[in-house]
């Protein structure tokens, strides 16, 4: 895995995603190729440039190239990309429909601003976007008793709502718990199992991406007491058997399996903490794998097309 770092001319900074090289005055995109990820700045212009990567999709033998620009326009940062990722993938995946590239474009605000209340996640918005330019989609529109259980499930009331990371992965998620939607996006629904160190790290994750409401996202290790260790959320599964619908005891496979105990974990109701004076989500082993919230409002470019 590659790591990249970059001098500032006022100051060092270390920089995973800020390696631009110049050519002649003009600056050409800096191959991100299985990147790992070192940079915690929470203000998504420290990441503005162009980067290129090379993918493939291991099962059906074929080969992307991958393109990502970040721009910061005013307090906005724009990040365009064609959804290809800077990794390998479909090793193990059960893809119903086959990758194709996308023109995706976000906007985050640059200066994110909490909300009086919390966004609830919805099947209308995209939660998120990655420095490698995938996006991230946690909630599935498959319910159980609706249709065969995979589409379809639209209200976002409707019970049973399957996680699809969920026990039985019926969703056909591949080693970077992504898989392509009806179109053919390629999009994560949790840990993208990349962009940062994901077993014995000696610091605190960095940001791996950027909400649509602007905060950041980080890895999984925080920093704290002198030690660096996995972040824990606060949603536990709940005790005994669900109540009708599947019945069975409560084991993961359906979103409604966990509920929120304040302080049993580290992070709040959206799954997010404040490190070193910064407030971001973080990934975690379980649910809700990245973000269960939003702790402001999305931008309206998360907004899904109409399919």
């Amino acid at each position: 895995m590659q790591k990249f770092i970059f001098h500032n001319t006022t100051k060092l900074k270390l920089l995973a995603f800020l390696c631009t090289v110049c050519t002649s005055g003009s600056a050409t995109a800096h191959d991100i190729t299985d990147a790992v990820l070192i940079d915690r700045s929470a203000n998504c212009a420290a990441y503005a440039g162009s980067y290129s990567a090379t993918a493939t999709d291991v099962q059906n033998a074929a080969t992307y190239a991958a393109s990502v620009v970040i721009t910061k326009e005013g307090d906005t940062c724009k990040i365009s990309s064609n959804a290809v990722p800077n990794h390998d993938f479909n090793a193990t995946g059960r893809f119903a429909t086959q990758f194709s590239e996308q023109n995706q474009n976000f906007s985050v605000p640059a200066s994110p601003v909490a909300a009086d209340n919390p966004t609830p996640l919805s099947l209308r918005y995209d939660n998120a976007v990655f420095l490698n330019g995938v996006k991230l989609d946690l909630m599935a529109a498959g319910c159980y008793g609706v249709g065969n259980g995979n589409i379809g499930c639209n209200d976002m009331a409707s019970p049973y709502r399957y996680d699809p990371l969920g026990a039985g992965k019926k969703f056909g998620a591949d080693e970077h718990n992504a898989h392509t939607q009806p179109d053919g996006t390629y999009h994560y629904h949790g840990n993208p199992m990349a962009l940062f160190e994901q077993s014995d790290a000696i610091k605190a994750s960095p940001v791996i991406g950027f909400a649509a409401d602007g905060f950041p996202i980080f890895g999984s290790f925080i920093a704290g007491d002198g030690q660096v260790r996995l972040a824990t959320t606060s949603y536990q599964l709940k005790a005994g058997e669900r109540d009708g619908g599947p019945g069975d005891p409560y084991d993961g496979t359906f979103i409604d399996d966990w509920e929120y105990v304040d302080g049993s974990g580290d992070l709040d109701v959206c799954n997010g903490m404040v490190q070193e004076g910064v407030y971001g989500y973080v990934v975690t082993e379980s649910y809700p794998h990245v973000m269960a919230c939003f702790t402001g409002k999305p931008d309206p470019s998360f907004q899904k097309r109409r399919r």
